[in-house]
């Protein structure tokens, strides 16, 4: 169905686009890009991740943080330290406002070096801006014929950032591999992550949080990396190391 196609569609982009440039770019700097480059990917942000737009300066923040203090009472998502889901992404939401209002009292270590374009941010996170969204997504749906039982469908389309997040942050620290042995509970969930496009190669990506690359093995697979070194090649950015 089309309906379905619109909705992988709205995954994967939405996905890149936190995966490429609010947690490769903004939290990790694996690359830079120059200011008119940065502004083309925080609009894109917008475009592609709709009513769940996270600000890549918080987001970076946040994740951050969540290298840091892994699995301790300080780490902003840990199922170490929530009974279920739903409080672990609540206790999430939370921080991420805190940074998002300029409220948090953050240790300075985290605030170097990050994107901020203030005004674009608070536009696209605007609640009547959101709700916005949503409108979009059903009015695709009526457009698309769909049958009254995939209209369920578009609270994912609302949410899809977070429930990307949620994938990651819960069910990459509580199944899957290890490649190495940490201190937290980061794990490998695919070997060839397609699904979400290399970040579910946690493991990896903790003990080698620099590297752009998240696969290690030789049969792990990130595609993102591939479009990276591609970016890279293209001059739109220039990576600081190859892996």
């Amino acid at each position: 169905m089309w309906v379905l196609a619109f909705l992988g569609i709205h995954w994967y982009l939405s996905l890149f686009t936190q995966t490429f440039f609010h947690h490769r770019y903004a939290a990790h700097r694996m690359f830079t890009m120059g200011k008119g480059w940065e502004r083309f990917f925080y609009v894109l942000s917008f475009l592609f991740q709709g009513s769940s737009y996270l600000s890549p300066r918080a987001y970076a923040i946040m994740h951050r943080m969540h290298h840091a203090y892994a699995d301790t009472e300080l780490d902003p998502h840990s199922p170490q330290y929530d009974s279920n889901i739903f409080s672990m992404m609540w206790r999430t939401r939370n921080t991420y406002n805190s940074i998002f209002r300029r409220v948090a009292d953050i240790d300075p270590k985290f605030m170097k070096d990050l994107p901020d374009w203030k005004w674009f941010d608070n536009f696209a996170s605007n609640g009547f801006i959101r709700i916005l969204w949503v409108g979009v997504y059903i009015a695709i749906y009526f457009l698309l014929d769909a049958p009254w039982w995939l209209y369920p469908l578009i609270a994912i389309h609302a949410v899809m950032g977070p429930f990307h997040g949620v994938i990651i942050n819960w069910f990459a620290h509580t199944i899957g591999y290890i490649n190495f042995k940490m201190k937290d509970t980061s794990r490998n969930l695919f070997p060839v992550d397609i699904l979400m496009l290399g970040e579910g190669l946690h493991n990896n990506h903790h003990k080698h949080s620099g590297r752009a690359n998240f696969g290690w093995r030789k049969f792990e697979f990130d595609p993102v990396y591939v479009i990276i070194r591609f970016l890279d090649w293209a001059k739109i950015i220039q990576l600081r190391r190859a892996s």
